[in-house]
């Protein structure tokens, strides 16, 4: 997509369609101009309810030549006390998302008259547009489109900082499309091999990248993380990606990455079991990180480790009741195969520890039991580093991708007691969210 700065007004801007961001409770004084040329339309649609301004909410209005742009797009914000960032983000993406929708639009042109009176960037605006315009279509036979939203402009001089803004949000959506690629493609297709084949093409001046097959992963004493792999006819990858932006101790990032989780001898319930494809998020999340580091120049020292492999039945599986070492040394009796993300990261954890860290940040689809707690607004932070959990939080308040800490207390260890091994794998359904990291612990 081609993003532009012109310095022009509303009523003289020459494209497809107009966006106009506004709130509840606005009338049409802020666009005076525009209302008047337009005859008033803009004050009527707002007097009788027609737009209401309220989050996510559009209308397209067809100007009939009183305007140089073809159609106008109101885009809510929501009430204007309550305008952040993220409703600047979501009024983004429902307005791209209705533009490419007709199929006839090439061009948009956003008015930065309302955003510039609250003090807010259009820039969230942006990135919530341009994430909105995602589509996975590899494998969809589908006829050319005859026309798609290619070229956005913002009424406004131009600016070397917004400029640059403008590139990072690109660089940061373009990474972020990354992920979700790798995220959709099916299991047949991103095996740990593949993951692996992509991750060396990621390799660069600043960014190395090593594999690690089984026989590597066997010497290293990866007990838990090969008992995952055992039922699987695809080889594991355990990759290792560095990037070197900087000569500061490395911050580490670990990513869960089974191709597709089955549940192994615990096999899970056939419904929704397509969607495990997605138990590699982790993993692509740190590739999407390192390129985006990479291709940025961050000043960073950052180590990314995906523990690649899938968690199948077989004939070679690991069985419940199994004993298997970590890396650390521990011994673990697996009492149920579907919680195999703690036992590959439990390895990765202690392969992570010889380089020294400043910190260790895992990333995992680890359990459900999360989802249960705390749906779909957040997402569980637990460690031991109270300050690094805070900055996270803080972190998550700015990006609008929030987390929530949960409690690690010292009686959780009761629950993981085996009379067999060091540990088991898991408590049972009673604390199973806050287990699953008290095991990493």
């Amino acid at each position: 997509m081609q993003i532009e700065l012109i310095d022009i007004s509303e009523s003289d801007i020459e494209t497809d369609a107009l966006i106009l961001p506004l709130s509840e409770g606005d009338d049409a004084s802020i666009y005076k101009d525009i209302n008047d040329s337009l005859e008033g339309l803009i004050g009527d649609i707002l007097n009788k309810g027609e737009f209401e301004g309220k989050e996510d909410q559009t209308l397209l209005i067809h100007t009939l030549g009183r305007i140089k742009a073809q159609r106008i797009l109101l885009a809510g914000l929501g009430k204007r006390r309550a305008i952040n960032e993220e409703k600047v983000r979501r009024a983004g993406g429902s307005s791209f998302s209705v533009l490419r929708s007709l199929k006839i639009i090439n061009s948009a042109a956003l008015s930065l008259r309302y955003l510039d009176s609250l003090g807010i960037s259009p820039i969230p605006f942006l990135e919530g547009g341009m994430l909105s315009l995602y589509r996975f279509e590899r494998y969809v036979k589908k006829e050319p489109a005859s026309s798609e939203l290619s070229r956005v402009v913002l009424l406004t001089e131009t600016k070397a900082d917004l400029l640059d803004s403008i590139r990072w949000t690109e660089r940061v959506v373009d990474s972020v499309n990354f992920v979700r690629d790798l995220i959709n493609t099916p299991a047949n297709d991103m095996t740990p091999s593949e993951l692996a084949r992509i991750a060396l093409s990621m390799a660069n001046e600043r960014a190395t990248v090593k594999i690690l097959d089984k026989e590597d992963a066997e010497r290293e004493g990866m007990g838990a993380y090969l008992a995952v792999s055992k039922g699987s006819s695809e080889p594991p990858k355990f990759i290792i990606l560095h990037y070197r932006g900087s000569e500061e101790r490395p911050l580490i990032l670990i990513g869960k990455s089974i191709t597709f989780d089955s549940g192994g001898i615990s096999i899970k319930p056939g419904e929704g079991m397509e969607k495990m494809k997605y138990d590699m998020a982790g993993g692509a999340v740190v590739m999407g990180l390192i390129k985006l580091a990479s291709e940025t120049g961050m000043p960073l020292n950052i180590i990314g480790i995906l523990p690649a492999t899938e968690n199948l039945p077989g004939g070679h599986a690991t069985r419940p009741g199994d004993i298997v070492r970590t890396c650390s040394g521990k011994t673990v009796e697996i009492i149920n195969t579907d919680a195999e993300g703690r036992l590959i990261l439990a390895d990765a954890i202690g392969f992570a520890k010889r380089f020294d860290p400043q910190a260790i940040i895992d990333i995992a689809t680890l359990t459900g039991a999360c989802s249960i707690a705390l749906g779909n607004e957040a997402a569980a932070v637990m460690g031991n580093d109270p300050g690094l959990i805070e900055r996270l939080k803080r972190i998550g308040e700015v990006t609008y991708e929030r987390v929530w800490p949960m409690p690690l207390f010292d009686e959780y260890s009761e629950y993981l007691k085996s009379d067999f091994a060091d540990i088991k794998n898991t408590g049972g359904r009673t604390g199973s969210l806050v287990t699953a990291a008290y095991f990493l612990r």
